[in-house]
C-alpha cells in the first residue's frame, strides 16, 4: 500500500527542506529517484519511489546505487536542477502530489570598475544572468506515479514516463486535478512492527533518541519490497541461467560426439583404401560395397557414391580423414572454451543468490541480459591482452582511422600487410620495455588473418612505430604512408589464433 495524503504531509515536514540546495541526482533503476539535498548541519537523502502499490517519498540513510547507463530523465534533472535551492515544498491540498519550486541563480560576471563603462553585455549574456524558476511535481498514485519537471508556468520541460495518450509528454501543460472536498479519513499507520525493530536496532547502538517517522517508512517499505523484488529477480535469474546452461551444454554434447568421430578417424583411412583395393567390385547400382577387412578377416559394407569412380570416392574418405586429423585440435579447443563459459556462468549465478541488494541485483541481471553486439566499448575495433600487453585491430577504414586518432601514440608500434588490402594492428608501448617476439608474432598473425592475404596462409608485413606514419595527402580515409619500417615474414599459426582469441576482451 502506498503512502496516503496524512502520511506524505507528515514525511514533508519532517524533512524540513526549504532553503535546502540540490547538490546531486541519482536515478538507480526505472521506477525510483534520490535526491541529495543540502542544508547547514543537515545533509539528507530523499527517496521517490513510484513503483505500484509502493509509492513513497521518504528521506533514507541507505546507499543509492548509481545506474551504469546514463538515464534520460534522470540527467535533464541533473543539468537543470543540480545547485538550486529548494524555495518551497508542499502537498497540493490531499491529492497526494507534491510540489517542489526551485530557484537556481543565474550566472554572475565579475569585473573591475574601470572596465564597466567599456563592458558590452550582448542580449544573451544578459539572458545567463537571469535567474531561473523550476517546479517539480511528484505524483504518487498508484498505477499512475510520475514526476513532472516544469517551468515557471508550468509548462512540462520533460516528465518520469512519458504517456502521450494522457498529455505527459514535454511541451504539454501540467494540469492538476480539481482539488476535492475530502470526506473519507487516511489515518497515518503506526507500523509498530518496524518501529520496534528500528528501536531494538537502535539500543544495540547506544542510540535511544526519537524514531522519526521517515525511519520507519523507509524501513517498512525497504524490507517489504526487498523480500518481494528480491524473490522475482532470482525468478528471472535462474530463468536465465537454465536457458544459457543448457543451451551450452547441449553445445559441449554435440562437440564431444563430433570428438568421437573424429576420434575414429583412422577407419575412414581404412575404408579409402579397402575400396581402392576392391574397386573392381563396384557396381553401378548399389550405394554399398562389400568386401573383406584384411585388419579383421571379416566382411565389411562400405557405402559409396554409385555415380562415382572408385577413386573419388576413395578420395572422399581420405579428405574426411584430413579435416578430422586437423580439426581434433582445434575441436579440444572448443570443448574447453565452452566448459569455461559453463563455469562462468555458474560464478555469475552464485553471484546473483549472493546478492542481497535488489537494485544491484537488478542491474547484475539487466547488464547479463543485453546482447553482446549492444555493449558499449570503450575503442573501435577489437582488442586482446597477452601477457601485460594490448593489442588494439582495426577492422576497416572508419576504425582504422579512429584508432590512429585517438587511441594509439607515438610509441606504439604498427603492423600492416605489405601488398594486401587489410586491417592496422597496434601494440600499445609498455614504458621501459621493448616488444617480445612473441607479442610481436601475435600481432603478425592478427594483422595477416585480417587482411586479403588470409587466403594464401602467409604474407609479408612491415611494422614500425606510430610516429613514423604520415598520412596520405589527399589520400582516402585512414590511409597512412610508413617510414623506418621492417619486414616481418608471417605464416598463419592456428594455436596462436586460439589463444588470441581467448583473451580477447
Amino acid at each position: 500500500m502506498s503512502l496516503n495524503c496524512n502520511e506524505i504531509n507528515l514525511v514533508l515536514s519532517e524533512l524540513d527542506l526549504e532553503g535546502a540546495f540540490l547538490q546531486d541526482v541519482v536515478q538507480p533503476n526505472f521506477d525510483s529517484l534520490a535526491m541529495y539535498t543540502f542544508k547547514p548541519g543537515a545533509p539528507k537523502t530523499v527517496f521517490v519511489c513510484l513503483a505500484s502499490g509502493a509509492c513513497r517519498i521518504c528521506e533514507t540513510r541507505r546507499k543509492i546505487t548509481k545506474n551504469e547507463k546514463p538515464l534520460r530523465f534522470n540527467e535533464l534533472l541533473k543539468s537543470k536542477l543540480k545547485g538550486a535551492r529548494i524555495c518551497k515544498i508542499e502537498q497540493i491540498g490531499l491529492e497526494r502530489i507534491i510540489k517542489i519550486e526551485f530557484l537556481r541563480a543565474g550566472t554572475i560576471f565579475v569585473m573591475p570598475k574601470a572596465q564597466e563603462k567599456f563592458a558590452k553585455k550582448s542580449k544573451n549574456r544578459e539572458e545567463e544572468q537571469a535567474d531561473e524558476k523550476f517546479s517539480l511535481y511528484i505524483r504518487l498514485w498508484s498505477n499512475a506515479a510520475n514526476v513532472f519537471l516544469c517551468d515557471e508556468n508550468d509548462v512540462i520541460i520533460d516528465s518520469f514516463f512519458r504517456r502521450p495518450a494522457k498529455n505527459e509528454m514535454p511541451g504539454e501543460k501540467f494540469v492538476l486535478p480539481e482539488i476535492k472536498n475530502q470526506t473519507k479519513e487516511f489515518p497515518i499507520r503506526d507500523f509498530a512492527e518496524t518501529k520496534e525493530k528500528i528501536r531494538a536496532e537502535n539500543e544495540k547502538r547506544g542510540f535511544f533518541g526519537d524514531i522519526s517517522f521517515n525511519e520507519i517508512v523507509d524501513l517498512f517499505y525497504f524490507e517489504g519490497a526487498s523480500s518481494a523484488s528480491i524473490g522475482t529477480l532470482l525468478e528471472q535469474a535462474q530463468k536465465w541461467h537454465e536457458s544459457h546452461k543448457n543451451r551450452l551444454l547441449n553445445a559441449l554434447e554435440k562437440l564431444k560426439e563430433k570428438r568421437t568421430q573424429f576420434l575414429n578417424a583412422d577407419s575412414l583411412k581404412h575404408s579409402g583404401d579397402l575400396i581402392l583395393a576392391n574397386a573392381h567390385l563396384f557396381r553401378s547400382d548399389s550405394n554399398f560395397i562389400e568386401c573383406e577387412d584384411w585388419e579383421t578377416n571379416q566382411k565389411t559394407r562400405i557405402k559409396i557414391d554409385a555415380k562415382k569412380s572408385p577413386q573419388e570416392n576413395a578420395q572422399e574418405y581420405y579428405t574426411k580423414y584430413k579435416k578430422s586429423v586437423s580439426g581434433l585440435e582445434s575441436l579440444e579447443n572448443d570443448i574447453a572454451r565452452t566448459q569455461k563459459e559453463i563455469e562462468k556462468i555458474d560464478l555469475q549465478y552464485a553471484q546473483m543468490t549472493a546478492e542481497k541488494n535488489p537494485i544491484k541485483l537488478e542491474q547484475i541481471l539487466r547488464k547479463t541480459q543485453t546482447p553482446k553486439q549492444l555493449e558499449k566499448k570503450s575503442h573501435p575495433g577489437l582488442s586482446y591482452e597477452i601477457d601485460g600487453w594490448t593489442i588494439f585491430v582495426g577492422r576497416d577504414a572508419d576504425e582504422n582511422d579512429e584508432l590512429l586518432r585517438h587511441f594509439v601514440r607515438g610509441q606504439d608500434w604498427w603492423l600492416h600487410a605489405r601488398d594486401y588490402h587489410g586491417g592496422y594492428v597496434f601494440i600499445k608501448n609498455r614504458v621501459g620495455k621493448s616488444v617480445p617476439l612473441e607479442i610481436l608474432l601475435c600481432a603478425g598473425n592478427l594483422a595477416v588473418h585480417f587482411s586479403k592475404a588470409r587466403k594464401n596462409g602467409s604474407a609479408d608485413l612491415y611494422y614500425t612505430q606510430v610516429k613514423h606514419l604520415r598520412r596520405a595527402k589527399n589520400g582516402p580515409k585512414g590511409l597512412v604512408l610508413p617510414t623506418n619500417e621492417k619486414n616481418l615474414f608471417v605464416k598463419i599459426d592456428e594455436s596462436i589464433l586460439r589463444k588470441l582469441e581467448e583473451n580477447a576482451r
